[in-house]
């Protein structure tokens, strides 16, 4: 028979000891171990590596939007309400993203949108802003001024233009720079020679008109002036008012240049009283004069003159928001263009306006006319 055994544990062995080398060798023979140590070799790696070459990234714009008034509604377009953009269903949301004080610059949280791309060129670019001699430190930020060697921005921040002797036809397309989706498809996917205007209440303004002068677009920086159904229609608290005496015009104008530089002039955001005042006229082009500045309106104030680089536009081709009534409007600019040597049209940045736009001027010049920046049709009246 077999002998019965004890079921009492036996003693443990006593522990045996490692040396350095064999406990090495066991961590790395753990799993857990070897993928956290090749995990820490990668970081440290990465980090030696942006510390000898730098921030991919910081060399690229970025766009500030404040977080402190974002508000969405389905009011009507126009720059107050910020541009209408289409979503899926059908929903129509506006975006307000600007927000005023007496000092250019972010109120509240931010969101820092780093622009991606931003540094690619096309080799078409226009020179970045601000080039120097051209500005000067303002209250506010940094002002407009002519060279010392007789230089103006107008001259300055426009874009080259050769005429080729085929009429020529320019369009400025307005209200960028409040929403980003609209504001980056006009920025890169109209031509060169379609000039941009810019509305001062934009967060991260600076950063947009440096996008689009690297894209080759010269730049105009709206005015907003004092329509006939104030304060109904209220373009906001640094408009140019009609009734108000030339320094107060001057205070306002200087607040709305200081938000940026690189624009070779400007252009208006209603002010069908304002620029229908000889007093307030004469005041706003003094200033400009003064700067080196150019005027381009939306045809509401196509007799006046004021001694600075002038343009009208003929037309408003998106007044009706749909495709057919655009494409009739820019076919309208080119019969003027024929009969005329030139035509200018001025837009608003609706999505259908940016692509009905980008349609026709991939044809136009095969129709025989010339695409032209709008600094290429002023006169100085």
């Amino acid at each position: 028979m077999f002998s019965k055994k004890s079921l009492k544990p036996a003693p443990a062995p006593p522990p045996r000891s490692r040396n350095a080398p064999q406990l090495a060798l066991a961590a790395i023979s753990n799993p857990y171990v070897g993928a956290s140590g090749a995990a820490l070799l990668l970081l440290i790696t990465l980090l030696a590596l942006v510390a000898i070459m730098g921030d991919p990234k910081a060399g690229e714009p970025q766009v500030r939007i404040s977080l402190a008034k974002i508000a969405q509604s389905a009011a009507p377009a126009g720059w107050r309400e910020a541009l209408v953009a289409q979503q899926p269903g059908g929903q129509v949301v506006t975006e307000e993203l600007y927000q005023l004080s007496d000092k250019p610059g972010p109120i509240g949280g931010q969101a820092v949108i780093t622009l991606p791309g931003a540094r690619t060129q096309h080799g078409r670019g226009l020179p970045p802003a601000p080039i120097a001699g051209l500005h000067s430190q303002g209250p506010g930020g940094p002002l407009p001024i002519i060279a010392a060697d007789g230089r103006t921005p107008a001259q300055a921040y426009a874009r080259p233009f050769t005429a080729d002797g085929r009429p020529r036809i320019a369009l400025v397309i307005g209200g960028l720079g409040l929403n980003a989706r609209a504001t980056r498809e006009a920025i890169e996917t109209l031509p060169p020679q379609v000039t941009l205007s810019f509305v001062p209440y934009s967060e991260g303004l600076q950063a947009w008109i440096d996008l689009a002068r690297e894209h080759g677009h010269e730049v105009l920086l709206e005015a907003p002036m004092e329509p006939t159904d104030y304060p109904e229609n209220d373009p906001g608290p640094y408009t140019l008012m009609a009734g108000a005496n030339s320094a107060d015009t001057v205070r306002k104008l200087e607040w709305l240049l200081s938000r940026a530089t690189g624009y070779f002039g400007l252009t208006n955001y209603l002010g069908s009283r304002f620029m229908a005042s000889d007093k307030a006229m004469a005041a706003f082009s003094g200033a400009l004069k003064t700067r080196g500045l150019a005027f381009i309106d939306d045809g509401s104030a196509a007799g006046r003159g004021g001694g600075v680089p002038r343009a009208s536009a003929d037309r408003i081709i998106d007044e009706q928001l749909s495709n057919e009534a655009i494409d009739q409007q820019l076919l309208a600019l080119e019969a003027g263009a024929l009969q005329h040597g030139q035509a200018l049209g001025s837009g608003f940045a609706y999505p259908v306006t940016i692509d009905q736009v980008a349609r026709w001027a991939a044809q136009v010049e095969q129709r025989g006319y010339q695409l032209a920046p709008a600094s290429a049709l002023m006169v100085r009246k």
